[in-house]
């Protein structure tokens, strides 16, 4: 009997590996279906099951999304008597996280794709299916969701068979709530999803899908071992930003981590790396080898962008320091958020932060009053000018405050998006009225089947980020769903519309706004404004101006004091001396006195277009 040698062996291991993620549209049950999948491979015992397990957030159960990737390796023996090693990287479910599902699309071989029987192809579904058809994957259909009396599945999977070419007897029927079908999936993913393929002439390359930061063992990388293997005694490296470091621990997620003492080729685990940030160890880069490293890193490699920027202030000016500690916190476990100490003269000491896009935005100010008990204002988000100044100068802004003079900008160029809608067709002129008013340029409509078609337009970023999403289900009664990318910077007619409260500008209420439409705007703006900011002892004045040119103008009026009810009867010249000296007073009042803007004064700016 001849003992197979070391080759053979890694290559008889490679071979019973199978990385795959599932991907699908918000709510389609992407994390029901891995609580299945769980249970039938006796991944997590009974005893310490629950629902969305792999959801940790309590926001991510809340929603229905998940917002944080993760990782799970599960033991499986297969039909054929085989024993298989099955690594499912679960994908985050929402478009302002497509670079990181891109990343862990390009950590697999396969992906399972799940449709909603009762809802049919989404916006996501499809840009998901875009993003696997890249990375050359291996998709599976899944139906789920057959067990809900609205279920169509007969009628879904006619729609993925036009779209994958899939023939609808081999998609999987399934109920992820109920358990349903679920073993058929597995089988289907031993039986059509390709082993791993290892180069052995490239070293080690390892890529980074995810990472979170741990206390005691630092930035904790989620990996994708390509090729070659990682032992814990290697110094290794990483690609992009040249951190070196010895692993303080590698191991894998069963679904807890559990320390091994190396991961081979087409292994899914993790890296501690002991660092202290994680910018050091960003989302796609390479792991190698610190001494004889490879030359070639896996592609796919960028610095993720924010793309959407706010000011966040504490309440509370005592609670700053509080929220600087508790921002630092969160950019330790995300990357992508950025921020920068900011001062405004209505809201005093804050932060100007950039994230990837409103949801992402709503998630960190959600953590921020949740885990940290913080109580937090919000400004008007906003979006990253590129400003040409006459002398040849660019610059990049995020806050309307910082815009320079107009004499001497020469251009202002703004980012727009490709933005995709799925309607039904009866729906089509309200998405059309919609979008051509918020600036957007019609391209074309693909037609989906009889009854749905996708609407391709391109718009300012900056009319999508406040009420657009919200709009978008009111005119199409919930059934519209959209998807987005950043297409290009484009020149237009921008101007600066600055608020004056009793002539003070108030910074945190500019905003920067198409000149056709700065009138209304502001007109808009200051009858908001007046309504919201509290009667002084004087009028106050509340101004929108573009430039040195006020464009609207209301007061807010003063209160009034009765001077004239001690005076009981006497002549007209003893009632216009007590006036005339009430009226100096409130003139000496306004010179020195001044207006306290209130919070809900800053919100005025996120419902302008009701």
């Amino acid at each position: 009997m001849v003992l197979p040698n070391s080759e053979e062996l890694a290559k008889m291991k490679i071979d019973c590996i199978r990385n795959f993620c599932i991907i699908a549209h918000v709510d389609h049950g992407k994390s029901t279906l891995a609580d299945r999948l769980l249970e039938l491979t006796h991944t997590v015992s009974e005893r310490d099951m629950q629902e969305q397990l792999l959801d940790s957030m309590a926001l991510e159960r809340e929603r229905g999304v998940t917002i944080k990737a993760s990782a799970v390796r599960m033991q499986y023996k297969a039909a054929d008597g085989q024993s298989y090693t099955v690594n499912l990287i679960d994908t985050p479910g929402h478009v302002d996280f497509t670079y990181e599902v891109s990343r862990a699309l390009q950590a697999c071989e396969g992906a399972i794709l799940v449709v909603d029987a009762s809802q049919g192809i989404e916006a996501q579904t499809l840009s998901n299916v875009y993003l696997a058809l890249e990375q050359d994957l291996e998709i599976i259909p899944v139906i789920n969701k057959i067990d809900l009396p609205a279920a169509q599945p007969d009628e879904v999977a006619r729609e993925v068979e036009d779209l994958l070419g899939t023939p609808q007897a081999e998609m999987p029927r399934i109920s992820a709530k109920t358990g349903s079908g679920a073993l058929n999936v597995l089988e289907r993913i031993i039986s059509d999803i390709p082993a791993p393929v290892s180069k052995t002439d490239e070293g080690l390359r390892a890529l980074v899908f995810d990472s979170h930061y741990d206390a005691y063992k630092g930035v904790i990388a989620y990996v994708r071992v390509v090729d070659g293997a990682v032992g814990k005694r290697d110094m290794l490296a990483l690609y992009a930003t040249g951190a070196r470091f010895e692993p303080v621990e590698i191991g894998v997620f069963d679904p807890v981590m559990r320390a091994t003492d190396s991961l081979g080729p087409g292994e899914v685990g993790y890296i501690a790396t002991g660092l202290k940030t994680v910018q050091e160890c960003r989302v796609g880069d390479t792991i190698t080898l610190a001494k004889h490293g490879t030359r070639n890193p896996l592609p796919g490699y960028e610095r993720v962008k924010p793309m959407v920027f706010a000011g966040i202030y504490p309440t509370q000016n005592e609670d700053y320091a509080d929220l600087r500690d508790a921002l630092e916190k969160l950019q330790l476990n995300d990357a992508s958020l950025v921020y920068q100490p900011e001062t405004s003269k209505a809201l005093n000491f804050g932060f100007r932060a950039g994230f990837l896009g409103l949801f992402h935005m709503e998630i960190i100010q959600e953590r921020l009053e949740r885990e940290y008990n913080l109580d937090i204002l919000a400004t008007a988000p906003s979006v990253e000018y590129r400003v040409r100044q006459k002398d040849g100068e660019t610059t990049l802004i995020d806050s309307p405050a910082l815009l320079p003079d107009e004499n001497i900008i020469e251009e202002i160029h703004e980012p727009w998006m490709k933005i995709q809608i799925y309607v039904p067709q009866t729906y089509i002129g309200s998405v059309m009225d919609l979008v051509i008013n918020k600036r957007g340029i019609y391209e074309t409509t693909e037609y989906l089947d009889a009854s749905r078609v996708i609407l391709h337009f391109e718009i300012p970023l900056s009319e999508i980020i406040i009420d657009f999403y919200d709009k978008l289900k009111s005119v199409t009664q919930g059934y519209a769903s959209l998807d987005y990318q950043f297409h290009e910077y484009r020149a237009g007619d921008l101007v600066k519309v600055d608020v004056l409260v009793n002539a003070d500008p108030v910074d945190a209420l500019a905003m920067i706004c198409h000149r056709s439409d700065a009138y209304h705007r502001g007109q808009r703006l200051v009858s908001r404004l007046k309504k919201l900011i509290p009667r002084q002892m004087f009028a106050v004045p509340v101004q929108a101006a573009v430039g040195k040119r006020v464009i609207s103008r209301a007061n807010v009026k003063a209160l009034r004091k009765d001077v004239l009810a001690k005076c009981y009867g006497g002549d007209v010249t003893r009632k216009r001396k007590l006036l005339e000296k009430q009226k100096k007073g409130k003139k000496r009042m306004k010179m020195i006195g001044s207006v306290e803007v209130p919070q809900e004064a800053f919100m005025a700016l996120l419902s302008l277009d009701e």
